[in-house]
C-alpha cells in the first residue's frame, strides 16, 4: 500500500503546527549524540533544518554554503565539532527552544544522588 504523504511532508507539517513536538525532535537529536548514535542525531537535525529555518537561512547565519550543510548533516557526513554545534545553536535561537542539560552518575545499575 502506497503512501499517501511522504515522511518529509509529515515531520514539517508536525514540526510547524506542534512546538512540543519540534522540542522533543531537537531532544532527540541531542540525545541521540550524547549517546554516540551521530547518524540518528544528524537525521534529525536535518528534519528540524528542512522543516524550519531551512538550509539557504541557516547558511547566510553561519556564513557558509548550504551545500556545505547538507554535506555535514549528511549519512556520510562528519561535521567539525565547531560547525555542528552552531548548527545547534541556530536552531534553538531561531527555534525559541530552551536547552537543558542535567547529569547524573551510576555505579552498576544503581542511580547515586548528586
Amino acid at each position: 500500500m502506497p503512501l499517501s504523504r511522504s515522511y518529509k511532508d509529515t515531520i514539517k507539517a508536525r514540526v510547524e503546527r506542534d512546538p512540543e513536538f519540534r522540542a522533543a525532535l531537537f531532544d532527540e537529536a541531542i540525545g541521540a549524540f550524547l549517546e554516540g548514535d551521530t547518524a540518528v542525531g544528524k537525521a534529525l537535525l536535518r528534519d528540524l533544518v528542512n522543516s524550519t529555518i531551512g538550509f539557504e537561512r541557516l547558511a547566510e547565519e553561519l556564513d557558509k554554503s548550504s551545500k556545505s550543510i547538507h554535506r555535514m548533516l549528511a549519512p556520510s557526513g562528519n561535521p567539525r565539532m565547531e560547525n555542528l554545534f552552531q548548527v545547534i545553536h541556530a536552531i534553538i535561537k531561531n527555534e525559541g527552544i530552551s536547552f537543558k542539560l542535567t547529569s547524573s552518575y551510576t555505579k552498576g545499575n544503581q542511580r547515586v544522588p548528586t
